[in-house]
């Protein structure tokens, strides 16, 4: 008896001494997730619900219907969808459906769909995009290297033609914060296997920036240029404006004409194509800028084409200018005048028998 009793023991002893290892193994920043039984805090910093929270997440009401709601606006968008910002709405709409399922009751679900709903009204252009993940109140912060080391890939210049590499970093941003909050509700297991998951990805991550490559140079390309149009976005769209319905006046007016000076059939050197190209000044986000260059050019394009153009026409966004305009003044209203030039989109007109460049953006 005594041997089995000590058997027991020994199995207790072990099984705590695992489960130790599983959660400093996951460097989890707040102590309060680390307490159990009567002595645990209670407090909003341990993730109490407090009314804030509730006036903001109660109004999600049917957190199904919610999700098929975000699930729709996202697959109606275009490219957009297939960016840094569309992986990362649906992998946290992914995550909600995922504990919604399993009849999570933290109210992790709402704050997911939060975060999807914040990134779907970004992405339909109602409020800005940006790269930070917000607290939330059921997530522990944990492995702060993995945080700086998926930083550090969406900061690689690479990763702005390279979609998987995006879809990877978002998807494990989406994770890690998933994981925080295993380790919030003490599974500590599942936490660790979301962690091990992520640090698999990114040896992907790097796999997937090396495959992406700058296009090779068309050969054989004529030695003619096309004609360049820039046009300063501060006069084609409303302050902050990147849709069709947001082009001015006078930015339809200038459009207006060079459709028409594109459907010239009367002209030798006829329009075979347009190439639409969006550029930001240097203030704000990286990512932002360049998700807005692509709106506004892709706005373009669509008002080219609903105007008649018979010719092809592309469009591609670059984000803040590079080189950029030089200006080195301190007074914020006067740097933001001196970056107009910054702020534009170019229309690139190929005629028969002109070659096909981009513009550099080095």
């Amino acid at each position: 008896m005594k041997n089995i009793i000590f058997g027991v023991a020994c199995l207790l002893v072990l099984t705590g001494c695992a489960n130790n290892a599983v959660r400093n193994s996951l460097g989890i920043q707040d102590p309060t997730v680390l307490q159990t039984g009567p002595g645990a805090e209670q407090s909003a910093q341990a993730g109490a619900t407090v009314d804030p929270w509730i006036e903001l997440y109660g109004r999600i009401g049917n957190p199904q219907n919610a999700l098929g709601l975000l699930q729709a606006r996202l697959d109606q968008m275009d490219e957009r969808k297939s960016s840094y910002f569309g992986f990362k709405d649906q992998c946290w709409i992914d995550a909600a459906k995922s504990e919604l399922e399993a009849g999570d009751r933290w109210g992790f679900v709402e704050e997911a769909i939060g975060e999807a709903a914040r990134l779907t009204a970004g992405l339909e252009g109602a409020q800005p995009l940006t790269l930070d993940n917000p607290p939330l109140r059921t997530v522990a912060p944990l492995r702060g290297d993995l945080t700086e080391r998926l930083r550090a890939a969406l900061a690689d210049p690479r990763v702005l033609n390279c979609p998987q590499a995006q879809k990877q970093i978002a998807c494990s941003e989406v994770g890690l914060m998933h994981a925080g909050h295993d380790a919030w509700t003490r599974q500590f297991d599942a936490a660790k296997a979301k962690v091990d998951k992520i640090e698999s990805i990114l040896a992907d991550v790097q796999r997937s920036l090396e495959s992406c490559g700058v296009p090779a140079k068309q050969a054989d390309v004529p030695s003619a240029e096309p004609t360049v149009v820039a046009l300063p976005t501060d006069m084609l769209f409303v302050f902050n404006g990147s849709k069709i319905e947001s082009i001015t006046a006078n930015g339809r007016e200038k459009l207006d004409d060079l459709i028409a000076g594109a459907n010239d059939v009367k002209r030798n050197d006829a329009v075979k194509s347009i190439m639409v190209y969006g550029f930001t000044d240097r203030l704000g986000n990286d990512a932002y800028n360049l998700q807005l260059s692509r709106r506004r050019a892709d706005a373009v394009r669509r008002y080219l084409l609903a105007g008649g153009v018979r010719a092809e026409v592309t469009a591609q966004g670059y984000g803040r200018a590079s080189p950029g305009t030089e200006c080195r003044m301190r007074d914020w209203r006067a740097l933001v005048a001196c970056l107009a030039n910054d702020r534009r989109v170019e229309l690139r007109f190929l005629h028969a028998g002109t070659a096909s460049s981009a513009p550099t953006n080095d």
